[in-house]
């Protein structure tokens, strides 16, 4: 192990002691898995400290091969734009709707092994402290109200409602483990949870919301430090934008080029109702069925193409129950092996699934999406430092992830009705979301030279984003809270369709080994990609 390597497992490991919660989300496998994360301003001081402590090392350390100085460039990249982030207090005034410490907390004790009384202890542990870690985190809010850091109105609202669905979420958990001697600390620690969802919901709405901002854009810098941490790069925001909405139009080019293949003479609008009258299941196991089966049948069809590791192999498919985010999301392997990489699907208040429109996100969220690219990392140790196999880059793994989607159809998966539609219709949303995501928080112009607000961004994802409706104001919510993470979809497509063209413009160029080579490479910044891939 380089030195380079060796302090990349160093901060991995330190950083985990000191946000346990993180380390569960990530895989990471702790001496102490019962140990809480600190919410409150010290706990967020203190893990910046980790990271300038590393970066002062770092900088003492020469790269020795082309996968330390990947692993240095990267690592240094990514403790540079967290710090950037600290440094703006924002960690004071982030309140992220649907996908922010709330999520976590959730997220992770269900992400937490259940095979015996001890792992159920660590769950016990765990879930009691929610209420715990929920109180410190509202100690940086309060600090960050008395700084002038606050947050938008409209995320508090969202997040104390999101609360309050959180309030008795746990319930089947505790159910499962049956009546066995942990069952009274179980249910005590499952009270303790519900009540500090129930708290912070109370807290949310009647102290911090009525001082919060009812501005929702954040502004140029705050910005810039959020596109950063999504994108590993700092990019033109001006072209981003007008770049988005052309490719917005493009898109709606193939769109109604497609509509007719449905049904000739349909407008896109015409054939997508079509499609959702016919194409559809019914009830939420009748959807896990399906979602399951499209799994399977990615996993085979992609192995022809791809070199699948023995250990990814293995996906599961897990509903979100209590999510109201309305989008499909990721969590990888643990480091041991032990957890499976695994995709999480909301229902969305629906009962009635409109299956022809998913099957693209099956693709974008497993394989030979976030499940190939996340997991091989996670198995590359001798080539890819343990930081980057835990810290992917949102624009990196989004893009590749988007990339996977269109790839499907450059291979011929799209054989169902409809289903190529729904892959445009979903690359229309991911366009849309970069003229908004950067519209909004920067105060564009929109094309009529009317501006932004939260209504008309609901009005573009619809109409020109076709975002069905469930998932619109989940959706906008998301965006004004997560300031640019929307934009990495597309611009990180962009950059690895980029670095596709560049390596086939060479006369030895395959497209299963680029593959293969590209996802050995890590997570990269977009700034680093075509140079990492070169």
């Amino acid at each position: 192990m380089t030195p380079i390597f060796q302090l990349s497992d160093e901060h991995v490991t330190a950083e985990a002691a000191l946000d346990p919660v993180a380390a569960t989300m990530r895989g990471i496998t702790t001496p102490d898995p019962a140990t809480l994360t600190d919410f409150s301003p010290d706990g967020f001081d203190a893990r910046a400290d980790q990271a300038r402590r590393t970066l002062a090392t770092l900088a003492t350390l020469t790269p020795e091969s082309a996968e330390d100085r990947i692993a240095g460039a990267h690592l240094k990249e990514r403790l540079e734009a967290q710090l950037a982030w600290h440094d703006l207090g924002e960690p004071l005034r982030t309140v992220k709707a649907q996908f922010g410490v709330l999520t976590s907390l959730r997220d992770t004790v269900d992400m937490l092994p259940r095979t015996g009384d001890d792992d159920w202890h660590v769950i016990g542990v765990r879930l009691a402290g929610v209420e715990t870690m929920l109180a410190a985190w509202q100690t940086s809010l309060r600090a960050g109200l008395d700084r002038g850091l606050v947050a938008a109105r409209r995320q508090a609202l969202e997040t104390a409602s999101q609360a309050d669905r959180f309030a008795g979420v746990h319930e089947a958990l505790v159910a499962s483990y049956g009546d066995g001697p942990l069952a009274p600390d179980l249910r005590s620690a499952a009270d303790a949870a519900h009540r500090g969802y129930a708290e912070l919901a109370r807290f949310l709405r009647e102290d911090y919301a009525p001082r919060a901002s009812t501005v929702e854009g954040v502004g140029a810098e705050r910005y810039a430090a959020g596109a950063r941490l999504s994108l590993g790069a700092d990019i033109d925001l001006a072209e981003a934008y007008e770049w988005g909405w052309a490719e917005l139009e493009r898109i709606e080019q193939e769109l109604a080029a497609e509509a007719v293949q449905v049904r000739p003479g349909a407008s896109v609008a015409e054939a997508m109702a079509l499609l959702d009258d016919q194409y559809f299941v019914d009830g939420e196991p009748a959807y896990v069925d399906w979602l399951r089966a499209a799994h399977d049948r990615a996993m085979a069809d992609a192995a022809a193409h791809f070199d699948i590791p023995e250990p990814l192999r293995a996906i599961d498919v897990t509903i979100a129950h209590g999510s109201a985010s309305g989008a499909p999301y990721y969590t990888g392997p643990s480091e041991d092996g032990v957890r499976p990489g695994r995709t999480w699907w909301p229902l969305g208040g629906r009962s009635r699934f409109a299956v022809w429109s998913e099957l693209t996100t099956v693709f974008h969220e497993g394989v030979p999406g976030h499940h190939l690219q996340i997991g091989t990392a996670k198995l590359a140790a001798d080539r890819v430092s343990r930081f980057a196999r835990v810290h992917s880059v949102s624009g990196h793994a989004e893009g590749w992830a988007l990339y996977a989607e269109r790839l499907a159809d450059e291979l011929g998966w799209y054989t169902q009705p409809g289903t190529r539609l729904g892959m445009l219709a979903g690359s229309a949303m991911r366009a849309a979301r970069v003229v908004i995501d950067i519209g909004a928080h920067l105060d564009l112009p929109l094309p009529d030279g009317s501006r932004w607000d939260f209504d008309t961004a609901c009005r573009v994802l619809h109409e020109r984003g076709l975002a069905a409706e469930h998932r619109v104001h989940a959706e906008v919510v998301r965006y004004f809270g997560w300031p640019g993470q929307a934009i990495a979809y597309k611009l990180g497509e962009r950059s690895w369709l980029a670095a596709r063209a560049e390596a086939a413009s060479r006369p030895d160029f395959s497209l299963r080994q680029w593959h293969h080579d590209a996802l050995a490479v890590g997570p990269v910044g977009l700034a680093a990609l075509q140079e990492a891939l070169r």
